[in-house]
């Protein structure tokens, strides 16, 4: 399956592939083709049918810098792609697309909470309590509509890789040891299986926010407090009764409040 940035050669220097102006015309239909397959580009590009074996084909992650070699088929030039890929800017290729660092919040030493995080933890509170059957949709339709499917996957892919298991696993761990221990084994499967249930989902929902970073798009929903934590090096969980500011390698609890939201 092509990924998000495709690319073909004729292993003479000639380097094709879809920028944003043939990329809007194919999302708005005008034009039939998949906007990283290596397939589209050589068909689009004049390279039909067996003349498609003329040429090599990459793939490039533009957050994550990993190039790879999908087919040589003709006179090797990856090193020559690689660098044209290192310098492109893609601007040119996913206008929307925001290109920087992918950002653990659970590294090094927990962070001291302020004020200024317990105001801005209040406030997630009460836009997920509202919206939290919505957050993953409406962003996933409003990505999808503006870069398409390749680029959701691709950039949705880097982050889920870089953040999701040790966040998820960590926190998880960390309200269960710090809330849970001493009664864990008589409380009944499906109370253990609700909370477990609602800290994953408030959990999930703020790696979507945080996602939703990644691309210049306005939102149907305004998740800047949640992104605030993120990049503050703080994640918000909520078992379905407190909610829980965590911090550190190992999702350290350093704020917890009862009473917001349902």
């Amino acid at each position: 399956m092509c990924e998000f940035f495709s690319c073909v050669s004729d292993g003479k220097g000639k380097i094709m592939y879809f920028d944003w102006e043939l990329r809007k015309k194919i999302l708005n239909k005008e034009l039939d083709y998949e906007p990283d397959s290596h397939t589209s580009i050589a068909d689009y590009f004049g390279y039909k049918g067996k003349k498609e074996d003329k040429l090599n084909k990459y793939e490039y992650n533009p957050l994550t810098k990993k190039f790879t070699i999908d087919q040589l088929n003709i006179k090797d030039d990856s090193k020559q792609v690689e660098t044209f890929c290192n310098k492109l800017d893609f601007k040119t290729i996913i206008a929307p697309l925001i290109i920087k660092p992918i950002v653990n919040p659970l590294l090094g030493k927990p962070k001291k909470v302020t004020e200024k995080e317990i105001e801005l933890l209040k406030q997630w509170a009460s836009v997920w309590d509202s919206v939290r059957d919505s957050v993953r949709d409406s962003i996933w339709d409003s990505v999808r509509d503006s870069v398409g499917d390749s680029v959701w996957n691709s950039v949705w892919a880097s982050v889920w890789d870089s953040v999701w298991d040790s966040v998820r696993d960590s926190i998880w761990d960390s309200v269960r040891a710090s809330v849970w221990d001493s009664v864990w084994d008589s409380v009944r499967d499906s109370v253990r299986d609700s909370v477990r249930a609602s800290v994953r989902a408030s959990v999930w929902d703020s790696v979507w926010a945080y996602y939703s970073t990644f691309f210049n798009i306005r939102y149907e929903h305004d998740f800047s407090s949640c992104i605030k934590l993120w990049n503050s090096g703080f994640v918000p969980s909520f078992d379905g009764k407190t909610w829980r500011l965590h911090s550190g390698k190992d999702a350290k609890i350093v704020y917890e409040i009862k009473g917001l939201g349902k």
